[in-house]
């Protein structure tokens, strides 16, 4: 039961995080919003490496993704793939 109850939550985590790599929230970036303005759109990404005050950051996989890169705490530029 326990272990249902984990795979149920695990889907409905990836569904909800999926929901959000949309074509219509990709439209809403804007080259100078916040880290904290992203992350209420897109919620936290899954990967983020930087260096010397630059940071790229990308919500989702190798299919669908968008990524987005960062000045400090502004969008600089962003990119998406496989949104719908």
């Amino acid at each position: 039961m326990l272990r249902r109850f984990a795979l149920l939550s695990f889907f409905l985590l990836l569904a909800a995080c999926n929901d959000r790599l949309s074509q219509e929230n990709y439209s809403r970036l804007k080259p100078g919003m916040t880290r904290t303005e992203v992350e209420q759109l897109l919620g936290k990404p899954t990967e983020c490496s930087g260096a010397f005050g630059f940071s790229s950051c990308t919500w989702g996989d190798q299919q669908k993704f968008i990524s987005i890169q960062y000045g400090g705490d502004k969008v600089l530029l962003f990119s998406g793939q496989g949104l719908r």
